[in-house]
C-alpha cells in the first residue's frame, strides 16, 4: 500500500520521535511505500490564512499552498497519525494540517449543504499517540482526538475500512516496561499492517 505518515512532534529524542521511525521503518520493511510526512521537520505552516478562510470552498487550484499535500493526501491508500495528545488536543501543527488540507473537494464535498466524504482512496487508518494524563481523565475531557479519529475520520474515509486507535496513556507516570510494551503493540500493528 501506498502509505501517508503525518508526524508531528518537535523532538528528535522524544519517545514519540522513536515511535515514529519504527512506524516508518515497520512499514518500509513489510514492503509499503512510505510517504513519510513530519510536519515539523516540512516546516509546515498550520495557520489558515484570512484568503483560504475567504476562499475555503472554491476549488483548489496550483498555486494552492498546500497543494503538495492534497496531492499526497490524495495519493495515499492508508493514513498512520503519529503525534502526542497535548492539552486533550492535537499539536497545533496536526490540527493545522486538518484545518488546510482536509477541504472541500478534498476530503469531502457539499451537495445540497450536506457533506458527502471523499477520501475513499484511504482504506485504513491507525492513530499511534501519547497521553501525559490517565485515560481516565481523557474520558473525563471527552477524549477529542479519539473521537476525532474513531468518528470524522472514519465517516471521511473509504466506508467500512478499518480504523485503529492505539493510544499509551500516562505518560508521566510510564517506566520502561510501559513503554516497551507499548512500542511492541505498535510494531506488531505495522507488521500486520
Amino acid at each position: 500500500m501506498n502509505i501517508l505518515v503525518l508526524y508531528a512532534h518537535p523532538v528528535e529524542t522524544s519517545f514519540n520521535a522513536g515511535l515514529h521511525r519504527m512506524i516508518v521503518e515497520r512499514l518500509t520493511t513489510a514492503g509499503h511505500t512510505v510517504d513519510d510526512c513530519d510536519l515539523y521537520t516540512e516546516d509546515f505552516d498550520p495557520r489558515l490564512t484570512r484568503a483560504e478562510r475567504l476562499g475555503y470552498h472554491d476549488q483548489r487550484g496550483a498555486g494552492d499552498a498546500v497543494t503538495g499535500y492534497i496531492q499526497r493526501l490524495q495519493a495515499a491508500e492508508a493514513l498512520v497519525l503519529s503525534f502526542p495528545v497535548w492539552n486533550y488536543g492535537y499539536p497545533a501543527i496536526l490540527k493545522g494540517f486538518f484545518d488546510r488540507v482536509f477541504l472541500p473537494g478534498v476530503s469531502f464535498k457539499l451537495v445540497d449543504g450536506k457533506v458527502q466524504p471523499t477520501l475513499h482512496n484511504i482504506r485504513k487508518l491507525t492513530a499511534v499517540t501519547t497521553y501525559g494524563g490517565s485515560r481516565f481523565r481523557a474520558m473525563l475531557m471527552g477524549d477529542p482526538p479519539r473521537k476525532v479519529v474513531k468518528r470524522m475520520l472514519r465517516a471521511t474515509i473509504k466506508p467500512g475500512a478499518p480504523v485503529s486507535y492505539l493510544a499509551h496513556y500516562s505518560m508521566n507516570l510510564s517506566t520502561d516496561e510501559t513503554r516497551k510494551s507499548f512500542t511492541a503493540k505498535v510494531a506488531a500493528s505495522m507488521d500486520a499492517f
